[in-house]
């Protein structure tokens, strides 16, 4: 029995399901090369002095922003530095509201033309941060310094921060009170030994060698910690006796000029005087006349 010929009969269901069957893929390879194109933050670090935090990381986007967001440890999350392209954020107005508490941040990746969907972004998770136990320490600065005899009283400036109650700024001595410290360290500017001694105050005063040079620096220390310890050292500041003292003696070497000057010509006036007045009208010294 011969087979029938003709022309193909048609199938517009199966011809429909093709295309929607293609289309979706279509959809779903787009929807995965945009994906690819959005890359995960990586390397979160804190970087903190003094409680002024800022939150870094990597790396530079390209066609795709940054959205911030913070929270207590069990509290919510905050959006911070919304949609931006940089790699860092400053969130020291947030940590600030509590120095005690444990904080962790996230950095969520989006596409450059998004819009606000219910689907959430990739992101990636800080590590935790507890500003009064990991802000670092800044560089003290020494206020002044004075040496007396064999007396050295050394004053640290009193570090502001940004941490506020009622709206007043608070000095890093009130943040920490007495949990933090500050060392001395003080030698002979002649001598490469060195001294040392600490104080839960912001003055020092300690003995030295009466007429010797003395260079110092100051180092702030919260010994209750494990980590994040010790501030840089100060500037190194020097006392200079020697140049207090020729200075003083120059002082008194002028005074001394000066009243021999004023004696001098006090006197000359006073014996020209005496020679007028013994000169008489004539014009010349009296004298008693020879007797023949």
């Amino acid at each position: 029995m011969a087979t029938p010929t003709g022309p193909p009969v048609s199938c517009p269901k199966a011809a429909v399901a093709r295309a929607l069957l293609l289309g979706w893929v279509l959809v779903q390879v787009a929807g995965a090369t945009g994906t690819t194109d959005v890359i995960v933050a990586y390397n979160l670090t804190w970087k903190s002095t003094n409680f002024k935090t800022i939150l870094e990381w990597e790396p530079k986007p390209i066609n795709y922003v940054y959205t911030v967001q913070i929270s207590p440890r069990l509290g919510d999350w905050k959006n911070k530095c919304f949609h931006t392209t940089d790699t860092e954020c400053d969130v020291t107005d947030e940590i600030m509201r509590n120095v005690k508490e444990t904080y962790v941040a996230r950095v969520l990746s989006y596409p450059a033309d998004t819009v606000l969907t219910a689907q959430e972004p990739p992101f990636t998770n800080s590590p935790p941060f507890t500003p009064y136990l990991d802000t670092n320490l800044g560089q003290p600065v020494i206020q002044s310094f004075e040496q007396v005899g064999t007396k050295l009283n050394v004053t640290v400036e009193a570090a502001r921060t940004l941490v506020r109650v009622n709206g007043t700024f608070l000095r890093l001595r009130d943040v920490f009170g007495k949990d933090l410290n500050y060392t001395l360290y003080y030698w002979r500017a002649s001598s490469t030994g060195k001294k040392k001694a600490t104080t839960n105050t912001n003055e020092f005063l300690i003995d030295v060698d009466k007429g010797e040079n003395y260079c110092f620096s100051v180092q702030a220390v919260i010994p209750s910690r494990r980590v994040n310890q010790k501030s840089p050292e100060s500037r190194i500041e020097c006392t200079s006796q020697e140049k207090a003292v020729s200075r003083e003696l120059f002082l008194i070497v002028g005074a001394v000029v000066f009243a021999v000057i004023v004696f001098v010509l006090v006197l000359s006036v006073s014996l020209y005087k005496c020679r007028k007045e013994r000169a008489g009208p004539s014009g010349k010294e009296n004298a008693p006349l020879n007797v023949a």
